[in-house]
């Protein structure tokens, strides 16, 4: 093997989209998903908007029986998956099947499977109880499920860090086939937990943007004006391949991951230090790995959550770290477009590089109206861009004080 490692399918569903092509579409457009809440009954809450993922449904591409177990969240993973899988055209047989990973995620887990059988269990009684139910709420329920529908016996396991979850996994997934452990992994993560639990502790965090008159323009990423976020869920994956592997099967490939970084703050369980310490490691961690000076990237899709901390951080970070060349790179949030899809929000981003570097464009920050003099950079203001992306970068950061950082490059 040759230690490289490239992309060679995508999948994905989300809010605007239960396709990759569909997702990117979307964001290419700036068509956001964001809207009021209809999953449950909105109206004890001060915030009463966020993107939910509409009409989707898994169908027969996995067995009814193996679905009867699935919560929201490994369903959106398990499509993501499958698109990804068959994007790729990677047959997994017996005699290969030993070397396919899977390292899928969830921040969060089942928590709607939990939050119903807690209602059974106070109603009902302990019998009612499904044996299943502790198998298939756990965080890592959406890479057994990858691994028992698609047959990968490699290297599996679940990356939990919070909103940096998808930005671990898909780094993990690099580090497994670049230390020879597989020859192709199926990386990403998928969320789901908008759920009035979740919901009534961001609102108790006065951590969301307010605007519930105006959902689809009420996230402002890097505004002057931003207030927060507005929760989203959904997944996305990736099929990572060994370089000469994917050569070998003739896939087409996207692009090249080049650089994965993770630390943490040691700070604070819900704020970022006000230096970026944490940040500034994972990324200087992912060039270092990548061999490149940090002027070459051309393209960041930031974490950019919208809060007024999270941006002024982020922003700081890559100015630090590039120098004068962060002002010649374009930088955008799709968050608007997706709503923060939590522990998927890392996949879906990374999602934007893989594509950016494919097509040449990037995706714009809607809703950019009032520039703010902490945030300095461009941020590709409410239309796309085309312009040349050889190196992407995407960052994510998480409740813990989780970071992580990937880098992605065109292959030639």
């Amino acid at each position: 093997m040759s230690g490289r490692v490239v992309v060679t399918g995508i999948g994905a569903v989300t809010a605007v989209g239960h396709t990759a092509e569909e997702t990117w579409q979307a964001m290419l457009e700036g068509r956001s998903g964001i809207g009021p809440i209809t999953l449950f009954d909105p109206e004890p809450y001060p915030v009463r908007m966020q993107a939910e993922v509409k009409g989707f449904e898994l169908g027969d591409r996995v067995d009814a029986k193996q679905q009867r177990y699935m919560n929201r969240g490994v369903t959106f993973g398990v499509s993501a998956a499958l698109e990804a899988l068959a994007d790729s055209e990677l047959a997994i047989t017996e005699e290969n099947a030993d070397m396919i990973g899977v390292i899928f995620s969830s921040g969060g887990g089942g928590t709607d499977m939990v939050v119903e059988h807690q209602h059974i269990l106070d109603t009902k009684g302990p019998r009612r109880i499904t044996p299943f139910l502790v198998a298939n709420f756990i965080p890592d329920a959406a890479s057994g499920h990858i691994a028992i529908a698609t047959g990968a016996r490699g290297p599996n396991m679940a990356v939990v860090s919070a909103c940096a979850t998808g930005g671990g996994s898909i780094g993990e997934a690099f580090e497994t086939i670049r230390r020879g452990d597989a020859t192709a992994v199926i990386s990403g993560s998928s969320e789901a937990v908008l759920l009035p639990l979740y919901h009534a502790t961001w609102c108790s965090m006065r951590a969301l943007a307010g605007d519930n008159d105006n959902p689809t323009k009420a996230l402002k990423p890097f505004d002057l004006n931003r207030d927060g976020f507005i929760a989203g869920e959904g997944g996305a994956a990736m099929i990572l391949d060994d370089y000469d592997h994917a050569r070998a099967r003739g896939a087409r490939i996207y692009c090249e991951v080049i650089g994965y970084g993770s630390s943490n703050d040691a700070y604070d369980m819900i704020a970022l230090h006000e230096t970026g310490r944490g940040l500034k490691r994972a990324v200087k961690a992912a060039v270092r790995k990548a061999a490149i000076d940090p002027s070459e990237i051309d393209y960041i899709n930031p974490h950019g959550s919208g809060t007024p901390l999270n941006d002024r951080v982020e922003t700081l970070v890559f100015k630090e770290i590039m120098g004068e060349a962060a002002f010649e790179a374009s930088v955008s949030s799709v968050k608007p477009i997706t709503g923060h899809c939590m522990g998927a929000s890392g996949s879906v981003e990374a999602l934007a590089c893989v594509l950016a570097i494919r097509d040449q464009k990037v995706p714009p920050t809607i809703n950019y109206t009032t520039p703010d003099p902490e945030c300095d950079l461009d941020y590709v203001p409410n239309v796309a861009k085309s312009r040349r992306v050889r190196v992407a970068m995407s960052t994510s950061v998480g409740l813990g004080g989780h970071n992580s950082c990937l880098l992605f490059r065109e292959v030639n």
